[in-house]
This record gives C-alpha cells, sequence and structure tokens, in this order.
C-alpha cells in the first residue's frame, strides 16, 4: 500500500485531498496544526492523524522519521491573515508557514521519496498569478511556491522525484466561509468564475492524486489551476 503524509491534512482542501488518496487505496498520514483540529477530523480506515508546525524543523523531522516508506508529499499547510499581513511581523509569519514550510518539508521527505520514486503536490493559488491587495504575504507565498516547485521538479528530477503544484482558485472552505456570506462578494466572485460555481476540495484532491499516481508518471515542474475557468479570463 502506498503510503502519503498531508500537511493541512485534516480539514479543507487538505482534507479533500486525503479523502480521495484514500479512496485510491492509499494509508495517508495527515497533519493539523492544533490537537483540536486534529480531533475534529473524521476518523477513518487508514488515516493517521497528528499535529504538525510546518515551521518546526524538530517536529517535521520527528514525524517524517517515523515512516519507513513514503511515496508521496502534500503540501497543503497554510495560513491567511489579510490586511495584518500589512505588519512585517505578521508578513513574515505567513512567508514562513506557506513557502518555507513547504520547502522544510519537501527537504525532509526527499530521501525516502528518492528510494521510492515518489512524488510531491505542493498548494500554489490562483494568487501564485494575480495580486490580492488585501493579502500581499499570502500572494507572495503562493507566487515563491510556484516558482519553488518548478526549481525542484528541475533539480531533483535526476532523482527520481516529480514535484507538481496545484494552484486552487475560490473553493468552498472555512477560509472561504466569510466570502461566501457577503451576497454582492460572492456574486462577484461567481460572476468572474466561468463554471459559475464554488469548487469543492475533493475537485483538488483528485487532480493532486492524479500528479501523485504513476499516470501522471512523465509530468513534473507544472502548476495546475483549479479553479473554474477564473484565471481564464
Amino acid at each position: 500500500m502506498k503510503q502519503a503524509l498531508v500537511t493541512g491534512g485534516t480539514r479543507g482542501i487538505g482534507f479533500g485531498v486525503v479523502q480521495t488518496l484514500l479512496d485510491d487505496g492509499w494509508a495517508v498520514t495527515a497533519t493539523g496544526v492544533s490537537e483540536a483540529e486534529v480531533a475534529a477530523c473524521p476518523v477513518l480506515e487508514n488515516l493517521t492523524t497528528v499535529t504538525l508546525d510546518v515551521t518546526d524543523d524538530g517536529a517535521i523531522a520527528e514525524l517524517v522519521g517515523t515512516h519507513e516508506r513514503l511515496d508521496g508529499l502534500v503540501n497543503c499547510a497554510g495560513i491567511l491573515m489579510r490586511e495584518a499581513e500589512y505588519e512585517i511581523e505578521t508578513f513574515s509569519k505567513v512567508i514562513d508557514v506557506n513557502l518555507t514550510g513547504t520547502m522544510r518539508m519537501c527537504l525532509a521527505a526527499r530521501p525516502l521519496l528518492e528510494r521510492s520514486g515518489g512524488a510531491i503536490v505542493n498548494t500554489a493559488s490562483m494568487l501564485s498569478y494575480f495580486g490580492g491587495p488585501l493579502v500581499p504575504a499570502y500572494s507572495a507565498s503562493k507566487g515563491g511556491v510556484a516558482q519553488l516547485t518548478k526549481a525542484l521538479a528541475a533539480k531533483w528530477a535526476q532523482d527520481g522525484i516529480r514535484v507538481n503544484a496545484v494552484a486552487p482558485g475560490w473553493i468552498e472552505t472555512e477560509m472561504t466561509a466569510g466570502l461566501r456570506e457577503q451576497s454582492e462578494r460572492e456574486r462577484t466572485i461567481l460572476g468572474r468564475t466561468p463554471m459559475g460555481r464554488w469548487g469543492q476540495p475533493r475537485e483538488v484532491g483528485a487532480l493532486a492524486a492524479w500528479l501523485l499516481s504513476d499516470r501522471a508518471e512523465f509530468v513534473t515542474g507544472a502548476v495546475y489551476p483549479v479553479d473554474g475557468g477564473y484565471s481564464a479570463v
């Protein structure tokens, strides 16, 4: 049975990835940032849930060290703090979680992934392409994730590790709940989205699972939008 590690996998987009991988026959370890978040995650067969702070190098090393085998890493852990991101301390924190945290996980998992010929899927965003005026740190971090994905793909292809990213648009998660409660803002978002609806976490999960699979064995260094056409117009 293939083994995957999904950071931020106890809720939101990360949990959508977890559900899809479980359906595809993987064993999954999903991380949440707090005990409460982990406790709220459904108990499912072949799913192990643990707490992890992706800014903590020691905790990352300890978690990865519990795995004898790893075939896939999906980096979904992330934060967004809106206009507070214009404060440099908050800006630095968001970058540390979203971008540097992704790099920490990739580096820690690399030896196991090289051994198995595994793959990585990072989580970029439509804000890898557009500037978000209320979220400068989130926008910068996700632009960085897209370029980091390409850099690692180019470097680690020689080791048999593929590295790709998904770039979600407007997905129905806790993070977007406030926007969905604002009828005018929701109309604007859906009016710009050719498919005219919010995406679902499992729709992102389906692409992530494909990118980890052997069906994508000649795909690396790509960043795939999952946004209902938002970035096409």
